[in-house]
């Protein structure tokens, strides 16, 4: 077969990472992601509600809440959690990263280096944890997983994810 065949697939270098050249990313880093993702979830979702509330004089311990508030304040909740949500999926699709681990510069990749899907770290991940959550006392041994030698959280090790450097 000829090279020079215009039929033929393209050809090209390709490297796999090696797992060993990813560095995981620090336990401060880790937090400081989780602690961001809140407050801008926080920012998004909750704030405007509270705004207007505030605004409308609504938190006080003697007012009465209008319904036409009340609705308002649900919608602008509605409308901040749609919003939070695409661009979560948006970054989390493209690069691996909530809007916390971009700004900390971690990222979540399969184990092998590849990059992990969106329905990996949403399922696996997420949905998944959430379930287990169920189980008193996971959540605190979920989290304290991150103090072993390869900084897994049991979430990581179900969906097959190391959190790394960016």
């Amino acid at each position: 077969m000829s090279s020079n065949n215009p039929y033929a697939a393209p050809r090209g270098a390709v490297r796999d990472l090696e797992p060993e050249s990813l560095e995981p990313a620090d336990r401060v880093q880790r937090l400081g992601a989780f602690l961001l993702d809140a407050v801008v979830g926080f920012v998004m979702i909750q704030l405007p509600a509270l705004a207007l509330l505030f605004a409308q004089g609504a938190l006080d311990d003697t007012a009465e809440i209008d319904g036409t508030t009340l609705a308002t304040a649900g919608l602008l909740c509605l409308i901040g959690f749609i919003a939070w949500v695409w661009i979560t999926a948006l970054l989390v699709a493209r690069y691996g990263q909530t809007i916390g681990k971009r700004l900390v510069e971690i990222k979540v990749v399969r184990t092998d280096g590849s990059a992990a899907s969106l329905g990996r770290i949403f399922w696996l991940r997420n949905v998944v944890n959430c379930l287990l959550g169920v189980i008193p006392l996971y959540a605190l041994v979920d989290l304290l997983f991150i103090f072993g030698e390869r900084r897994q959280c049991i979430h990581d090790m179900i969906a097959d994810t190391i959190v790394v450097r960016a």
